[in-house]
């Protein structure tokens, strides 16, 4: 079945970088984006294209709007999304105020199914399409998020957390049950459809030698799995991490001593690192999850995307929900931008993008199934709305080019802005 799409399109070839290469991104005023049995076929002028279609093609007029790439989320907690903005702490002290006791609720398999198909429908609302998600140590939440995005056939990344030290009882597994059920739950749902599988320790400080290598162990013998844990996010965290791995060189280093640093290695924050570190992690092939809004909430610091992009390690944006304080991309693009702007970097409007399209896709080793509009991609795409809310439709009245219309967008819009959200070309209702 083909089907056709006008509107104003934009999507990303490339890195724009710093300075909004324009050889970076393609843009088509009055476009045409043309999806065929689920995956993009063509892209370009509506004038030049519709006169190529067959008869029967179903065109949808989007006319006013702007079409670009689904947004991918490289880093977000589902089991914390009912404790989003909860006043106060720093990291350690807000995962045992909050964080702990609500994933301890996820034991209750109805509950972890009930949070599941909200937090889904959430990202679609805000034009999320792709995601690499914690869960729980329970599996039973594992479960739960992976079939709630397999009914969406959405693209899909989570995994069981594991720890075994430093947490509540209610919340602890150990070595053997971690492998053990790690390996249960890859083999029942990794490459099913859309979905993939992340090994997930949830940070080093919290699990044991021998589970960290037990996590390893499975990094080697499932080598397509991702990696997903946290990274030097907050300081006294790094110190810690130095007590309990002596022995350590840095906070990376234990991760690359266990084998948990390889290709599909996603790091949250990435804060407190040095220039090894970053050569390290590029060499290996990990890549960086930059979580704005958290670092800003829980005060952690500030994330150096110049000092990341220079080394070569691959960066995607992410939301961190529930440290983090959205579920919208865009504000975590707005975000980010300021996070940058504290520190003498720029994030133009285009870039900012590419982060949450196809640098995301990039850093989850995606983009050659997602990220943008390039033929054969799965046809996963936001409409974006200008007239979405008062504020954004007199800004956009005002813009002058692109760029400025999707900057303003970017500082101002929200899910109201969402006008309709595609997974391989089927409309999604939330």
């Amino acid at each position: 079945m083909q089907q056709a799409f006008r509107a104003s399109i934009f999507h990303c070839l490339a890195d724009p970088g710093p300075q909004a290469a324009d050889s970076a991104v393609e843009y088509f005023e009055d476009g045409l984006l043309v999806v065929e049995n689920g995956a993009f076929s063509a892209i370009g002028p509506a004038e030049d294209l519709l006169a190529t279609l067959p008869d029967d093609t179903q065109v949808e007029d989007l006319s006013g709007k702007l079409i670009v790439p689904g947004l991918i989320d490289c880093h977000v907690h589902y089991s914390q999304l009912d404790i989003i903005a909860s006043y106060g702490e720093q990291l350690l002290d807000w995962l045992h105020r909050y964080a702990y006791p609500e994933e301890a609720r996820f034991a209750d398999a109805d509950h972890a199914r009930a949070v599941a198909e909200f937090f889904l429908d959430e990202l679609l609302r805000n034009g999320t399409t792709t995601a690499l998600v914690f869960a729980t140590v329970f599996p039973q939440s594992v479960d739960a998020i992976f079939a709630a995005a397999e009914k969406r056939n959405m693209r899909l990344i989570a995994g069981k957390v594991l720890m075994d030290r430093m947490c509540p009882d209610e919340l602890c597994d150990d070595a053997e049950s971690a492998y053990a059920d790690s390996k249960a739950l890859i083999e029942c749902w990794h490459g099913k459809g859309r979905l993939g599988y992340a090994i997930t320790p949830r940070f080093a400080l919290t699990s044991s030698e021998e589970q960290l290598e037990a996590a390893g162990r499975l990094a080697g013998e499932y080598p397509d799995t991702w990696v997903h844990t946290h990274l030097a996010e907050n300081q006294e965290e790094v110190e810690q991490i130095s007590q309990q791995f002596p022995w350590s060189r840095s906070y990376l280093d234990v991760y690359d001593h266990f084998g948990l640093l390889r290709d599909r290695a996603i790091f949250a924050h990435c804060l407190h690192l040095d220039a090894t570190d970053r050569a390290l992690m590029a060499q290996k092939g990990g890549a960086g999850a930059f979580c704005p809004t958290s670092n800003l909430f829980l005060g952690s610091g500030l994330f150096d995307l110049r000092s990341m992009t220079d080394a070569g390690v691959k960066v995607g944006l992410a939301t961190d929900v529930g440290g983090g304080t959205s579920l919208s991309l865009l504000r975590t693009m707005s975000a980010a931008y300021k996070v940058l702007h504290l520190q003498g970097q720029s994030l133009p409007a285009s870039r900012a993008l590419y982060l949450a399209t196809l640098g995301a896709a990039e850093a989850l080793d995606l983009d050659s199934y997602i990220g943008n509009f390039a033929q054969g991609k799965e046809a996963d795409f936001v409409v974006l709305d200008p007239d979405g809310s008062t504020i954004t439709a007199r800004r956009a009245q005002a813009a002058t080019s692109i760029d400025e219309l999707l900057f303003s967008l970017i500082f101002l819009g929200d899910d109201r802005n969402i006008a309709a959200t595609y997974l391989q070309g089927r409309r999604m209702k939330v």
